[in-house]
């Protein structure tokens, strides 16, 4: 009874993160969705997938609506023996989005229980890191992998630091099962940036063990934590070796290409080029938003409300109070470093008042390493604006490369911030009341001294946006008044906001005051500071993520609508692919179609390529063939026939998407008579601008030493090869050629999973034309069959199956061991 009476603050904690969670994203229990644009532009590229897996019950693991053809790892491919995939779903009981927000609090409750906190305590440090505005936007647009890795970032830290606070089952377990999760969330990114904060923490914990010359706690700790690491990657092993495959030929990796598609020479040295890597960096100053919201505007569209300035300014050039509403809505405030902002990345002034308090009163030295942690995710998400430390890492620290948005590290700084903040109020009232009152005044005032600069210095700034020159062009004479009006705008901005923060700072330090000195009891003061630090966060994150985002479900489920030019080319029930000009990186057009385009961060690189180096640049040429009577190319563009691009989709000025045929696709497939060798990768995009598409195929000799037997293959007139049967994993086709044959496939090559055969026999095929298929045939009349059979998956499934098994047996003998203790403990107890 005593330990269930233990657990009600638990049980209660949970309670409130689930009505917390369900308050704050209401319209669920509506049956509405939240329409997230990522969330859309998925949606059209797993369509093909999705649709596949319900009608048959399988995985196809490969589509071909999306960049031609692609593997399905990173669009949400399902596993054989994937279980942790099945306890995720558990945890994640509520209704999406309210189910990640209830995660971001349970995680962070379970680190703050690790770290001794009080329950209450606990409680309202879950509730701060959760509605921290940046976990709370990427909600709203629809990161949703991202905020589920970020989710799990907590309790693999607790159970880490349960380890080494000789907690070695429970620790360990912990670790294992929430580094399974982690994974599991398919972010890696996050996940890299969560390794660097455990690295941080574990040169901490061995320098302090080896001082302590524990040896043996070190042994047994680093033990565990191998152990339960090993575990977590195995259960996830398909996911990990399926990325690690498919990543080299990704966007993500190194590009064979030694010149840009400008011509000029390709420098890089990293798996991408360092202006995409940093695109998005934190400005210096503008890192001061995360005490300060709207300190450089706040978002991108700020709602400044109908007594702003700006408001005042439109009424003035003559908008009704409906226009102008709408405009102060939606205003252009941001004047940051970044090239788009959804929200500043705010975690609350009472929260950074409270880590300031911590570093000053806390006596256990673990707060170093959360400070040490939180500041280099501080100085790496400055990215571009702090490059000698950004070079550094893309050039020598492992994998640093392969990511990009740097400035999304700071999520680091959002999970150190608030533990230190409630490691803070947990030690303060513990202390005499003179390290009560010395840590309250060096605090406050170091706090309240960043205010007080910030306004000091506010003249060292013009407010000026990185968008400001389109507004002078676009408004034309009124330009140079509307930005005089914008920047009265930041500027109010920024003065309103730094006495907000400053109001709020003081109001917790009040609460603290008046508890030192006896006027309020301890937990009033807890429930004073957890209130308003909860309710600031509460309604800054409103602004950005509110009922107005939730649509009905229909609408989420099926977030595009044919077009008429969609219509007119669905009418079509051949094989042939789909260009949309002004949306090939969106997946609209995935939605319904065959598309060469698609919306991913890791896009397949080559054909990303043919589109940047062989038609992009060359889009007014593409346009320009455009027949506008017979509504078809005028002549062919090699890079599209070969892939059987049979129809382009342009946006008209009125936003219709008019089709245009192009006469000029080679169709599923064709036999070629010529074979044009090439030597580099260079050579053979280039050679493509100037091949016979129809005729000739490029095969890069070194790569493919056996493919290239002979250059030139007779075709005689009656040769066909048609596709017979279509599966997104399973393409058969019939050939009949008098002579052997060169076969030529308008399908994306992908060397790691899909086999040819011919007439039920392997044959080896190979890539040609930079990206797609060929295959020698021979005469006569044939089957040929190609299959995606990825034997990735079927090894990664089995080592999950091994380590799931493992981590079972390993915990039935941990309970056993443990239970054995305990019984052997009592006994000896009873003996004396």
């Amino acid at each position: 009874m005593k330990n269930i009476n233990k657990l009600y603050p638990h049980f209660l904690a949970i309670i409130g993160f689930v009505i917390v969670s369900l308050i704050y994203f209401y319209p669920v229990l509506q049956g509405k969705k939240i329409y997230q644009s990522d969330i859309a532009q998925y949606t059209g590229m797993a369509k093909e997938q999705n649709d596949f897996r319900k009608q048959t019950g399988e995985e196809p693991y490969w589509t071909n609506n999306a960049f031609g053809g692609m593997p399905t790892y990173q669009l949400g491919a399902n596993y054989p023996h994937n279980y942790i995939k099945q306890l995720d779903s558990v945890i994640r009981f509520l209704p999406r989005p309210a189910d990640y927000l209830f995660l971001y609090f349970l995680g962070f409750y379970i680190l703050m229980r690790a770290l001794k906190v009080d329950p209450l305590k606990a409680f309202f440090g879950a509730l701060a890191f959760g509605l921290s505005t940046y976990l709370v936007i990427i909600l709203g647009v629809g990161h949703n992998a991202k905020a589920h890795a970020i989710a799990y970032m907590p309790m693999v830290v607790a159970g880490v630091i349960l380890v080494f606070q000789r907690k070695y089952l429970v620790g360990g377990l912990l670790t294992l099962l929430a580094s399974a999760l982690e994974i599991n969330a398919n972010h890696f990114q996050m996940t890299y940036y969560l390794l660097l904060l455990l690295l941080v923490l574990g040169i901490y914990f061995i320098v302090d063990i080896v001082k302590k010359k524990e040896y043996r706690h070190l042994g047994i700790s680093v033990g565990v934590l191998g152990i339960a690491a090993l575990l977590a990657v195995g259960m996830n092993a398909t996911s990990i070796l399926a990325t690690a495959e498919y990543t080299p030929t990704s966007i993500r990796g190194k590009s064979e290409l030694t010149f840009n598609a400008d011509g000029s020479q390709n420098t890089t040295n990293s798996a991408m080029e360092y202006d995409y890597i940093t695109e998005y960096s934190y400005g210096i100053t503008e890192s001061f938003n995360l005490i300060v919201p709207r300190l450089f505007g706040g978002g991108g569209r700020e709602n400044v409300g109908n007594k702003s300035h700006l408001y005042e300014f439109i009424t003035e050039q003559g908008a009704s109070p409906v226009e102008a509403e709408e405009f102060a809505a939606n205003a252009m405030t941001y004047w940051g470093d970044q090239p788009i902002v959804e929200a500043p990345a705010y975690i609350g002034a009472i929260v950074f008042f409270l880590a300031v308090l911590a570093l000053f009163i806390d006596k256990r030295k673990i707060k170093y390493a959360f400070l040490a942690g939180a500041i280099l995710s501080l100085l790496l998400s400055w990215g571009k604006n702090f490059p000698g430390l950004t070079t550094f890492f893309i050039d020598y620290v492992p994998l640093y490369d392969k990511f990009r948005a740097v400035s999304s590290i700071q999520v680091i700084i959002e999970l150190c911030m608030p533990v230190l903040a409630f490691m803070g109020l947990q030690s303060f009232f513990k202390l005499t009341k003179e390290e009560q009152f010395k840590g309250l005044w060096m605090s406050a005032a170091t706090a309240l001294g960043i205010i007080v600069c910030l306004f000091l210095f506010k003249g060292a700034f013009n407010f000026t946006g990185g968008r400001d020159a389109q507004f002078l062009e676009m408004y034309g004479e009124m330009g140079p008044a509307f930005v005089d009006a914008l920047k009265i705008q930041r500027s109010d901005m920024y003065t309103s906001d730094l006495w907000r923060s400053g109001i709020l700072i003081l109001i917790a330090a009040a609460a603290l005051w008046f508890s030192m000195k006896n006027k309020i009891s301890h937990i009033t003061a807890v429930v004073i500071i957890g209130v308003f630090m909860v309710g600031d966060l509460f309604f800054i994150d409103r602004n950005y993520v509110n009922k107005e985002d939730f649509v009905s479900a229909r609408e989420v489920d099926r977030p595009f609508e044919a077009t008429p030019g969609d219509t007119f080319i669905l009418q079509d029930t051949t094989h042939y692919r789909v260009y949309e000009v002004q949306g090939r990186l969106a997946g609209r057009t995935s939605y319904f179609h065959q598309s060469v385009g698609g919306y991913s961060a890791v896009r397949p690189r080559r054909m990303d390529q043919l589109f940047i180096y062989n038609v992009e640049t060359k889009l007014a040429d593409v346009i320009g063939k455009v027949n506008q009577e017979t509504m078809s190319l005028g002549s062919s563009i090699p890079t599209l026939d070969v892939l059987n691009v049979k129809y382009i989709l342009l946006q008209s000025k009125d936003g219709e998407y008019v089709p245009f045929t192009n006469p000029y696709a080679n169709g599923a497939a064709w036999f070629a008579s010529n074979v044009k060798a090439v030597s580099t990768a260079d050579e053979e995009i280039k050679a493509l601008n100037t091949i016979d598409p129809k005729k000739d195929v490029i095969i890069n000799k070194l790569e493919f030493p056996d493919a290239i037997t002979k250059t030139a293959y007779a075709v005689d007139s009656t040769a066909t090869i048609t596709l017979d049967s279509y599966k997104p994993n399973d393409l058969k086709y019939t050939s009949n050629n008098k002579n052997e044959g060169l076969a030529v496939f308008s399908e994306v090559y992908y060397k790691n999973g899909w086999n040819a055969y011919i007439d039920g026999k392997l044959t080896p095929h190979f890539e040609a034309d930079y990206t797609i298929r060929a295959l020698k045939v021979p005469a006569g009349k044939h089957t040929i069959e190609f299959k995606f059979e990825p034997q990735v998956v079927k090894t990664g499934s089995i080592i999950a199956l091994i380590s799931t098994l493992l981590m079972l047996l390993l915990l039935a003998g941990g309970i056993y061991f443990e239970r054995k203790k305990k019984l052997v403990n009592n006994d000896t107890k009873e003996t004396v």
